[in-house]
């Protein structure tokens, strides 16, 4: 059987990596072996993060919404419970918006849920 050489294939994905983690320091950004463990490293904290990042926003729309229903003597728990009773289906996002925004709504928002409760 012949032999087949892979150096154009191989020197092709080392570019690739050595470009991913350009700018890393030392040896992350020149050789192939620790540029790929710092571009495998990278892209593992990239997916944990991109999660975290949908449980820190939910947290902070949950205290802005919390911080708005209080000033409108309300707590959170109670607000959400009268929301689902009045039929208002607005989720965290867009409340904590209107909230930070548009407080003259979001105190009518809270009267409407008041009145459902």
């Amino acid at each position: 059987m012949t032999r087949v050489k892979g150096g154009t294939v191989t020197r092709r994905r080392h570019k690739k990596v050595i470009k991913s983690v350009k700018g890393q320091y030392g040896t992350r950004g020149r050789l192939f072996r620790r540029s790929n463990e710092a571009m495998m490293k990278s892209l593992w904290y990239a997916y944990r993060d991109r999660r975290a990042r949908r449980r820190d926003l939910r947290r902070l729309w949950i205290t802005r919404i919390n911080a708005a229903a209080r000033q409108n003597g309300m707590s959170y728990s109670r607000f959400i419970h009268a929301l689902k009773q009045a039929n208002i289906e607005l989720d965290r996002k867009v409340l904590a918006h209107i909230a930070v925004y548009d407080p003259e709504t979001f105190s009518a928002i809270v009267e409407e849920a008041k009145a459902a409760a």
